[in-house]
């Protein structure tokens, strides 16, 4: 059943919702950190402004705005908080991702409740095993970010034909929280908020329909496309499946630029040392703005080519890749100008440069902001080698 809205923000609007929560989120971080978990508060105002609603189909109450509005609200709840921001870019991803799923999937999660958001692990650490009307899935998932705040689990599955035979492809699963168990391993030093502890299947039978195989979500035409006639349903998966955490990254990089230059303004010291600072401060900003910018290029890019009809070709889509890898070093190397000068006021989480720090440091361990890996696939792409293994 299609849910409508008449709540309809232009992406400048929505911006504006994004950036007016930025200091409540600001406000509970501490309490965020020390419970390892998103606030429920945090949850509520970002649905209540309507963020998440950026990708989702207009079919389900969503606005089907592109990519590049939706790396401009990450840059903003980030800004406030980092654990939240990372909740909040994936969460929001996730409702795009939804929309390639047969309808009947898509009805399950948005059907009775609109406001129902998923978290996500895509390694395919579990095994399905087809069996009438769908799956029998097993399995443990680590890196759940969002878990606790979330009411579905998209997981990455490897999938077979009978118990004793080899994966012949792979998916994602779509599973409701009641067919789940959580395992609270995430006892980590940054981004400790976003919960991203392990989830475990033991026996959960799984629809078909709440099943999307590799092959669909890469070919432009998944199963959602049914319905969602929009050009978001076009984007193959894995072209903008990394877009979300590097935008999680810009928003906290961008926050600790924020945070830095309202408690030095007014610092005084002797002027040789104050020069230094001020060209720390230049660059750390100079850093975090270039990286904004660079991935909003790339996304509104994406959109044109999609709303074009053409496809997106390989050395566009390994540049970007490459791009976001980049954008991350930028921003982590920003973190690190500010967080030497800070001096001994980054020895405290209060005014928050050694959690920002932490976070950012964090969020670029993830394989798909990782410089090697991303720059690798660049420069192979761009020097006319084979792209390898790498999915994008």
């Amino acid at each position: 059943m299609a849910v409508l809205s008449n709540d309809t923000p232009t992406p400048d609007e929505l911006v504006a919702r994004a950036h007016a929560i930025v200091p409540s989120l600001r406000a509970r971080q501490d309490h965020a950190e020390r419970t390892r978990q998103i606030p429920q508060a945090n949850i509520d105002e970002l649905i209540d402004a309507g963020l998440y609603r950026v990708l989702q189909p207009k079919r389900y109450g969503g606005l089907e705005h592109g990519l590049d509005t939706f790396v401009r609200l990450g840059v903003e709840v980030a800004s406030g908080c980092g654990s939240t921001g990372w909740v909040f870019t994936t969460g929001a991803q996730h409702q795009w991702q939804i929309g390639m799923y047969p309808v009947q999937a898509q009805e399950d999660v948005w059907g009775a409740n609109p406001r129902a958001l998923a978290a996500s692990s895509y390694a395919p650490t579990g095994l399905a095993v087809m069996t009438d009307g769908g799956y029998r899935c097993n399995g443990r998932w680590a890196f759940c970010s969002g878990v606790d705040v979330a009411q579905w689990m998209i997981l990455g599955i490897q999938i077979s034909r009978a118990k004793d035979a080899q994966p012949h492809e792979g998916g994602y699963i779509l599973v409701p929280k009641s067919d789940f168990t959580i395992d609270d391993t995430w006892r980590v030093f940054g981004l400790r908020a976003t919960g991203s502890k392990d989830v475990i299947l033991n026996d959960v039978f799984v629809p078909a329909h709440r099943m999307l195989t590799i092959a669909q979500a890469l070919s432009g035409n998944p199963p959602g496309a049914e319905v969602n006639k929009g050009d978001l349903t076009k984007i193959p998966f894995f072209a903008a499946i990394s877009i979300c955490l590097c935008a999680a990254l810009l928003g906290m990089g961008r926050g600790a630029v924020n945070e830095f230059i309202g408690a030095f303004r007014d610092r005084k010291t002797i002027s040789s040392v104050m020069q230094s600072f001020e060209v720390r401060a230049g660059e750390a900003a100079a850093s975090v703005d270039a990286a904004i910018a660079l991935v909003l290029q790339d996304c509104a890019e994406i959109m044109r080519t999609i709303a074009a009809g053409r496809p997106l070709a390989e050395p566009q889509r390994a540049r970007n890749k490459g791009d976001l890898g980049f954008a991350a070093r930028m921003v982590a190397r920003a973190s690190d100008l500010l967080f030497e000068s800070a001096g001994q006021a980054g020895l405290a989480n209060h005014p928050y440069f050694n959690r920002m720090w932490r976070d950012i440091q964090a969020g670029t361990k993830h394989i798909s902001t990782n410089f090697d890996m991303t720059m690798s696939l660049y420069g192979r792409v761009a020097l006319g080698l084979p792209a390898g293994t790498a999915q994008f």
